[in-house]
């Protein structure tokens, strides 16, 4: 899946790259700044992804497209589409020109508004990537963990470098009996979630 990963993909992947360097150096406002993940974390959730078990594949702040690209490449191998959030609506724009210049459009659908707003909406998630402000973690991760089939994954991004911040969500999902949890020290931390 990592080997032969398509050129288009590959070009708008190394194009977001560039920006979200940029942006971290250059004094654009954390609002403004993409804030994207490291291509290992998109490496290993599109991995997980690849492995979940029959349902939706759900996103949780798009932002410019570039962790929904990682997960198009599960996507593709398993014959799904996935669904991504972004409340930004300069984000989502960007977002829609980064799933028409990489070819993905077709399995991608692109939700501009609050997560929270819609994801009751879905009651067989298999897999879920949650990477938006951590201010909202605990809500989505409430709204998400009933609706996962069994074996479904709720991957949370940050959970390391933003312990604090996520300190009563994480502890939350240690002691909830309805999954397995476990944070992975990739990136910036992963919060991994196995519906049981």
């Amino acid at each position: 899946m990592f080997l032969n990963i398509p050129q288009p993909i590959l070009d708008r992947m190394t194009y977001l790259e560039q920006i979200d360097a940029r942006d971290r150096v250059d004094g654009t406002p954390r609002a403004h700044r993409l804030r994207q993940i490291p291509r290992d974390v998109g490496k290993f959730i599109a991995l997980l992804a690849a492995n979940a078990p029959r349902g939706a594949l759900v996103e949780i702040g798009a932002s410019a497209g570039y962790s929904t690209l990682w997960l198009t490449l599960a996507c593709r191998q398993l014959g799904r589409k996935i669904t991504t959030f972004e409340v930004s609506p300069e984000k989502a724009r960007l977002a829609r020109e980064t799933f028409t210049a990489a070819g993905v459009a077709d399995v991608v659908e692109l939700v501009v508004g609050d997560a929270r707003d819609h994801l009751t909406n879905y009651s067989d998630i298999a897999f879920c990537f949650l990477d938006a402000e951590k201010e909202i973690y605990g809500d989505c991760y409430e709204l998400v963990v009933p609706n996962l089939v069994a074996g479904g994954l709720l991957v949370a991004d940050n959970a390391i470098n933003h312990y604090e911040t996520l300190k009563p969500m994480l502890e939350r999902a240690s002691s909830d009996e309805r999954v397995d949890a476990l944070i992975v020290p990739i990136g910036r931390g992963e919060l991994v979630c196995r519906k049981l």
